[in-house]
């Protein structure tokens, strides 16, 4: 089974021996191996490279598999039978393969759970142990229920946390777009009038024609190096956890956004861990899942150094508030937990608070926001055209 574990997809495109042009999927272990095999199934290979399509499936889907797959279990439908009729009901060709092949290596004898980790990128961690552990204990459909479930709560307070982030972003985008429009059309057409005047041009209006001016010139040039600027900036993000972290950090500290990202962050702990604790993951073993879920790398390098504190001995309580990111509430509750033995049910009441603060700060955000979108583009368009028709303006009173 070592070598399925390291087998991939691969899409390919090439003719069969009558010169018909034909593609598909193949599983091998490499390039070589695939591009092997197809010839010698009498294909000329154009053209081979690895498969992209697990890109096209969303956590949502995971989600309705993990829900479906606990009704299939807990009705008694053998497993490769209950994965085929899941199959079926989605529409994502790259879900059907994905269930395909989870259906394929357990009919080749592994476990679901193994069977899981071979597609990380869509089952973590927190997936797969849950359904060992199911597995294990004959709770399989009570666990991926559990799973289903844990998964919705956290892609919902993920897409919260999203809206919070791409509001400011987007009335920043229209503000700059809505500028550019201008400068570089509208105020163009005023010059040309303001070219007959005799009198000297308000001071306004001569930095907006100055500025319209610079646009023009060296507006696309700058806009094309900032373009280049953000991909490379997005490249060296994705591929350097130290900037990941960085970012991670000043993104805590920005008002109201980092107050949102951080009970974000302290909810998804807290849910992720009581689902753990409710399964009977030990409490150490399970944070190495909670730090692979919590999706902040600041949280995460938190919880990992929680996990080796109270590994040494060192209650969860006190590990928590060494670390300074949980808030006392967080704290005293996970104290009562641990005192009364009720550890999972306080980190459920604990998830369940700070999921409905992100709602709430959210929806704060987006009713404060109406009125700064107003000022910000009110402000650019409107000081624009009064520069614009100031002249005008004056010219008229100069004749009256």
């Amino acid at each position: 089974m070592a070598e399925t574990a390291t087998e991939r997809d691969f899409q390919w495109r090439g003719r069969d021996a009558d010169g018909n042009r034909r593609q598909g999927r193949i599983r091998a272990s490499g390039t070589d191996r695939a591009r092997a095999e197809l010839q010698r199934q009498g294909l000329k290979v154009e053209r081979i490279r690895p498969a992209r399509g697990g890109r096209r499936i969303k956590s949502a889907d995971i989600a309705l598999f993990a829900r479906q797959l606990s009704v299939m279990v807990n009705a008694g439908v053998p497993l490769v039978q209950g994965l085929a009729i899941i199959a079926e009901g989605f529409d994502s060709p790259a879900m059907r393969h994905l269930i395909s092949e989870l259906r394929r290596d357990i009919e080749g004898g592994s476990p679901l759970s193994s069977a899981l980790e071979r597609h990380p990128a869509h089952f973590d961690s927190l997936f797969c142990n849950l359904v060992a552990v199911g597995e294990q204990t004959g709770r399989l459909d009570e666990l991926l229920e559990r799973i289903a479930d844990t998964r919705e709560r956290l892609e919902a307070i993920k897409s919260k946390v999203r809206k919070a982030l791409a509001y400011p972003t987007v009335v920043l985008a229209v503000a700059l777009a809505i500028t550019a429009l201008m400068l570089m059309v509208v105020v163009p057409a005023f010059q040309g009038l303001f070219a007959g005047f005799d009198a000297e041009l308000p001071t306004i209006t001569r930095w907006v024609i100055g500025l319209s001016e610079f646009a023009q010139a060296w507006g696309l040039p700058i806009f094309g190096l900032l373009v280049l600027m953000a991909i490379g900036a997005w490249w060296w993000y994705r591929r350097s956890p130290a900037l990941q972290h960085r970012a991670a950090s000043w993104l805590l500290r920005v008002p109201l956004i980092g107050g949102i990202v951080r009970k974000a962050a302290i909810g998804r702990f807290a849910r992720t861990q009581a689902t753990l604790f409710n399964a009977g993951v030990p409490l150490v073993e399970g944070m190495d899942s909670v730090a692979g879920a919590m999706g902040n790398p600041v949280y995460a390098d938190a919880i990992t150094r929680i996990r080796d504190q109270v590994a040494t001995g060192q209650s969860l309580q006190r590990a928590l508030e060494a670390s300074g990111l949980f808030p006392d509430m967080v704290v005293q509750m996970v104290a009562i937990g641990e005192e009364t033995g009720s550890l999972d049910a306080m980190l459920s009441k604990v998830a369940d608070f700070y999921e409905a603060e992100v709602n709430d700060a959210v929806d704060t955000l987006s009713s404060l926001m109406e009125p700064i979108v107003m000022v910000v583009l009110g402000g650019l368009i409107g000081g624009l055209v009064v520069a614009m028709y100031l002249p005008v303006f004056q010219m008229g009173q100069a004749i009256g």
